[in-house]
């Protein structure tokens, strides 16, 4: 019987994390898991490329645009099911077994606790409210990943072609089909530790509420 499982990870000049989070998935392979793993580059100017196949991953080149990689990744994976993870997050150690549950019980699509890479209280708060977010409105970001069966992924049409939301359009498409599983994922905290935590949370939280109200992903996706 073949491994179920496709892992599908977008990337764009990830060397520095890429690493870690390769090491995180060696327990998937060693249970016999893993099925394969794509990684879906958007024109890496550094190692990222030679990683992932030293690795063996399949690499599928394109332009670059989360929501474009990860179809396109998507488009290529054979497995029965998909979990689509971000290039600088780490799967805290037993994940395998709660992923090979999930599937045996082949109810709906799953999504990770966040965790960041960092100490102290604006870390632990950012990711509070994120988790908080996931439960109370259905609405994980890409960071906390996504583990979805092919025939579910395939029924609400997959990820979008867009350059910033395709994780809360796709969240949106299976409202009511996600359940927080009991994994961490913990992602790079660069973003929060350039801009400030309290800066990058609020640009976070405005351009949600902006594309809520109808707002063009495209736009949005200036400056991100």
């Amino acid at each position: 019987m073949r491994a179920p499982l496709s892992i599908i990870i977008p990337t764009l000049d990830a060397e520095a994390g890429l690493p870690v989070t390769l090491r995180a998935l060696v327990e998937g392979l060693e249970c016999g898991l893993i099925r394969e793993l794509v990684v879906s580059d958007g024109g890496s100017t550094d190692a990222t490329c030679a990683l992932a196949e030293a690795a063996g991953a399949e690499v599928v080149r394109g332009a670059a645009g989360r929501g474009g990689q990860l179809r396109r990744g998507a488009d290529v994976a054979r497995g029965e099911w998909l979990l689509f993870l971000h290039a600088d997050t780490e799967l805290s150690a037993g994940w395998a077994s709660v992923v090979q549950a999930h599937i045996r019980g082949g109810q709906g699509a799953g999504y990770f606790r966040l965790a960041f890479d960092a100490q102290g209280f604006a870390p632990r708060w950012v990711a509070g409210w994120a988790n908080l977010r996931a439960r109370l409105f259905g609405l994980p970001y890409g960071d906390q990943s996504l583990l979805i069966s092919r025939g579910l992924y395939d029924a609400v049409g997959g990820y979008a072609d867009m350059p910033l939301m395709e994780d809360v359009a796709m969240a949106r498409a299976l409202r009511g089909r996600l359940r927080m599983l009991p994994v961490m994922a913990r992602t790079s905290a660069a973003r929060y530790r350039q801009a400030g935590w309290l800066r990058q949370g609020a640009r976070n939280l405005w351009r949600l509420l902006r594309y809520l109200a109808g707002g063009d992903p495209a736009r949005l996706g200036r400056g991100y």
